[in-house]
């Protein structure tokens, strides 16, 4: 099964839960404000999608509103640190399928090829 990362209030996270429940892919919804992604969790993430960096929604009001210092971790450690702290700096939706590939972010093409639909 489909597991989807993200927050419940979230808009985009909100249309991916539509388009998939409109295409009939069977998923379960995670906030990670709830259930907090374990520190390797966030590793498997970030190496798969390019790196902490790319993990990381930069235009987020939580991330302009970090103290410079925290903007530019200088460890492994310190990116789960913070992202267990601010878990909302997580671009979403983070979706993973049964196969352990990731992927962020949603688009109705992006989808229908991650998706084979």
């Amino acid at each position: 099964m489909t597991t989807l990362y993200g927050l419940k209030n979230c808009d985009t996270c909100k249309k991916a839960t539509k388009w998939l429940d409109r295409f009939g892919v069977a998923y379960e919804f995670v906030d990670y404000r709830d259930n907090k992604p374990l520190p390797e969790t966030l590793v498997e993430w970030a190496r798969q999608v390019g790196g902490f960096d790319a993990l990381i929604n930069k235009s987020s009001t939580t991330w302009r509103q970090l103290p410079d210092n925290r903007k530019s971790p200088g460890s492994e450690s310190e990116w789960k640190l913070l992202l267990r702290e601010y878990p909302q700096l997580i671009r979403r939706p983070v979706v993973v399928t049964d196969d352990g590939v990731v992927t962020q972010g949603f688009s109705d093409n992006g989808f229908k090829k991650r998706f084979g639909i």
